[in-house]
């Protein structure tokens, strides 16, 4: 079979034409939030101590509550993790039937400080297939119900798919 320059030429052009498609379909992020400069300005003057930043990632029918870092770290070294809930419940330990606002993940993408500490152990989420770091929950402090985006501005929330991963 022999392949002519403009049947790869017709291909690449296909290619470049359903990878547009796909981008512009994504459009830019839909969390909005602070500039690139604004939140890396922000994190460098974090105060610090012992506890963590966390972010509350809801997506259906997973059971990880969400990214958690260290202060002064980026974004992108937070970790997914299974909260334990032996000496505090998550904030959000709702009915996943209750009426708006008052339901398991109303807090989607709340920033909170978290005290706690890290198990030690790995703990399997079976919908999402995956191995997760296990925070031991102790307290939590609402910081910012609406923090924008997370890992980057074009970063785009799915509450059925995991669409947010450190980059």
């Amino acid at each position: 079979m022999t392949i002519s320059i403009t049947h790869i030429l017709t291909l690449g052009a296909l290619c470049l034409l359903l990878t547009q498609c796909g981008t512009s379909s994504m459009g830019g992020g839909n969390l909005g939030g602070p500039s690139v400069e604004e939140r890396n300005a922000k994190i460098a003057s974090e105060p610090t101590g012992d506890f963590f930043y966390g972010r509350r990632y809801f997506v259906e029918k997973t059971r990880f509550w969400g990214y958690v870092r260290q202060p002064r770290q980026p974004w992108n070294r937070a970790k997914l993790v299974i909260m334990r809930e032996d000496k505090k419940k998550t904030p959000d330990r709702l009915s996943e039937d209750g009426a708006p606002g008052q339901r398991y993940a109303f807090d989607n993408n709340t920033e909170y400080r978290l005290r706690g500490y890290y198990t030690g152990q790995q703990v399997y989420e079976p919908n999402s297939n995956q191995f997760l770091s296990e925070f031991m929950l102790t307290g939590y402090e609402p910081l910012d119900s609406q923090p924008g985006w997370l890992f980057r501005p074009d970063d785009r929330y799915d509450r059925l798919r995991i669409t947010m991963i450190p980059r």
